[in-house]
């Protein structure tokens, strides 16, 4: 590529060197100048082609790397694939003698005692039908800690159940006691002008005792309730209108000191206990909205008392009314009776 352009240098030259020192005809120094313009053309030409052509081999110089790259990666392949190939021909050959001393070995034994054999298909029936066995036992114990883990899983379930409704029952629980705290409470605060006057306030059993002696309701062997025993019993009224969800028993008591029938309706001491008890509602129900089917009236008689010592006080502590609230524990019972 470097002749052309140093032969394009030269005319240049001498046709520059006959127009500047000598004359020359037009027609010649047209020609020259014709010359002059095709050898500008045509290295012009040569120069792109030459470009053309670096370009060309360069991408020839990378095209030749990558060639030589695969031709080496080839190679190594090759020898990989050859030392595989020795490997598995040796491998071949170790599993080809091993074949030929087994049938060896199988045409002496075919070849061998026919006793021998016979014991030797004897002891593998043996072994086969132990294996059978051992695999049955196998089975049935799988089975059996299948069934085991099904039993134990629903154990599991079930104590999970269980744990669940103990939570809510002592949930329920607790929230009881709190009713049964803020209703003694309430009752407590209602009846305060009537306490350590005859009348106690407790709470025992997760329940209300309201508890009245026979000198704040009633005159002696009498069933009418007295006048201060009606404020008392109005107050608590009170109470139980606005406490919904309170369930009412009222126990008649007596002493142990038979009654003296008279001329009355009442027989015994089982008949006071019972006609206090009933009056003591009736004065309930009378001064307040009360649903009467929350309320129940019972005669205990003399058998119930507080004190079993056969004195005056003992007699004078057990001749009582008691009121009994009892929160309602419909949901409760129902989670006591699924479990």
């Amino acid at each position: 590529m470097k002749k052309p352009i140093l032969k394009l240098s030269a005319i240049l030259l001498i046709s520059s060197s006959f127009i500047l020192f000598s004359c020359v005809p037009a027609r010649q120094y047209e020609e020259i100048q014709r010359r002059r313009d095709q050898c500008l053309g045509e290295n012009d030409s040569l120069t792109k082609e030459n470009l053309n052509l670096q370009t060309k081999n360069t991408e020839l110089m990378q095209n030749y790397s990558a060639i030589d790259n695969k031709y080496k990666m080839l190679q190594i392949d090759t020898a990989n694939i050859y030392i595989s190939f020795r490997k598995c021909n040796a491998n071949f050959e170790q599993l080809n003698k091993s074949h030929e001393l087994l049938l060896e070995k199988n045409k002496l034994l075919m070849d061998g005692n026919s006793t021998e054999t016979k014991k030797i298909l004897a002891d593998l029936k043996e072994t086969q039908e132990k294996l059978q066995k051992k695999e049955d036992e196998l089975n049935a114990k799988k089975k059996f800690l299948d069934e085991a883990d099904t039993k134990l899983k629903k154990s599991q379930s079930d104590l999970d159940l269980q744990k669940k409704k103990l939570i809510e029952l002592q949930k329920m629980l607790h929230q009881k006691d709190s009713i049964v705290t803020a209703l003694k409470n309430k009752v407590a605060d209602a009846l305060l002008n009537f306490q350590n006057k005859g009348l106690t306030v407790q709470k025992k059993n997760g329940k209300v005792y309201v508890s009245m002696d026979e000198s704040l309701l009633f005159e002696s062997g009498s069933y009418t309730v007295a006048t201060k025993g009606i404020d008392a019993l109005k107050k608590l009224a009170k109470v139980l209108e606005s406490n919904k969800d309170i369930n009412v028993m009222i126990e008649g008591h007596t002493d142990n000191v038979p009654y003296n029938k008279g001329t009355g309706q009442i027989a015994d001491n089982w008949d006071l206990s019972v006609m206090r008890a009933t009056s003591v509602l009736r004065i309930l129900i009378e001064n307040s909205k009360i649903d009467s089917k929350r309320l129940v009236a019972a005669g205990r008689g003399q058998y119930f008392p507080v004190d079993a010592a056969n004195t005056k006080e003992a007699r004078t502590k057990n001749r009582r009314t008691e009121i009994i609230l009892t929160p309602k524990l419909e949901e409760l019972l129902q989670i006591i009776d699924a479990n």
